[in-house]
């Protein structure tokens, strides 16, 4: 035994640097050509199959075993996060009471790269006799899961892209990318949208950028504002005082201006007498304003845009208050 583990330690060795890269960009394009070459399984009767998906008024059970197994529950997880309930069912254990979880209006996918997996020849019998629609996803079409499935989805490799052809690495490659392809176009069928997929993932940084709105973020108790006559001091205690950096210049009730503290830097640099300064003379007019209904993402792509810092807040026309990016960088935004 040491004598095996020194001979592995010397091969590992001997293996240059750009052995190890070309087995790894080897592997890569190895599985990229894989999956490319699934877009020529893609036919009238994969078509039909999707459609029985889509109309499907249960849930959609997928059962595999082994690595199979573990590409079934990804898949299932992909399914449940785009709008179309699934359930995974494990071929061992479906004989041992898991079985129950599949009811009349559920449509079952088996996953098995041989389609002959004992497990699997068991399961089958049994959908069937449930009167189940079945889809199997396999690379036999010849195998025992190919010839009982009301529809094949084709997952055929020409080998593994391990060197022995023997580890699940390029086939479970491909049942992954026909579960993706299966699963967006079954989006496009029910019309899911941004708004649907927020509404499944509203946790996380992916929730907030989809459902948070600058309402949600910016201070509504602050409201820095001065008049068009206000005097430096005044501007300066505003934009001070909330710790805002901006505060709006206001004409009456409207928005005249806004005054960041890079406007106050740039009229310091530029005036020698400052008795006589008011907001007027500082304001920047026309200031980047955004609805607090709005998506925050919506925000902080206007302040991309435009390299600023804060905008000011509107709602039915009114002034709200004042959003920081600051403010975006807190709940993860950015």
């Amino acid at each position: 035994m040491l004598s095996n583990l020194f001979e592995l330690g010397l091969r590992i060795f001997e293996m240059n640097t750009s052995d190890i890269q070309s087995i790894a960009r080897q592997t890569l394009l190895q599985e990229a050509e894989a999956v490319k070459h699934l877009a020529t399984f893609i036919d009238d009767r994969f078509e039909e199959g999707v459609r029985i998906l889509s109309g499907c008024r249960g849930k959609v059970v997928i059962s595999g075993i082994g690595k199979s197994a573990l590409i079934a529950q990804k898949i299932v997880a992909t399914f449940n996060s785009t709008g179309t309930p699934a359930a995974f069912l494990h071929a061992a254990e479906a004989i041992h009471g898991d079985l129950g979880m599949v009811q009349p209006d559920d449509i079952v996918i088996i996953i098995s790269k041989s389609g002959e997996s004992p497990e699997i020849k068991l399961l089958i019998p049994l959908i069937k006799n449930f009167g189940n629609p079945l889809i199997g996803m396999t690379g036999n079409t010849d195998s025992w899961l190919a010839a009982k499935s009301d529809w094949i989805l084709n997952t055929t490799v020409k080998e593994e892209a391990d060197p022995h052809n023997l580890a699940p690495t390029t086939s479970t490659m491909a049942q992954m990318a026909m579960g993706d392809a299966l699963a967006v176009c079954l989006m496009a069928l029910h019309g899911f949208t941004s708004d649907n997929f927020a509404k499944f993932h509203p946790g996380g940084i992916l929730g907030k950028r989809l459902y948070l709105r600058v309402s949600d973020l910016y201070v509504k108790d602050l409201r820095p504002a001065v008049r068009l006559s206000s005097s430096l001091k005044e501007v300066i205690v505003a934009i001070t005082q909330n710790r805002m950096g901006a505060t709006a210049v206001m004409e009456e009730e409207h928005i005249a201006g806004v005054i960041t503290d890079g406007d106050l830097r740039r009229m310091l640099q530029k005036s020698e007498d400052l008795s006589r300064i008011t907001a007027a003379d500082i304001m920047s007019r026309s200031p980047k304003c955004i609805e607090e209904e709005a998506l925050a993402v919506s925000a902080l792509e206007l302040m991309r845009k435009n390299n600023i810092s804060q905008l000011l807040v509107t709602g039915n026309d009114n002034y709200r208050g004042v959003l920081h990016l600051h403010d975006l960088m807190r709940e993860g935004i950015i």
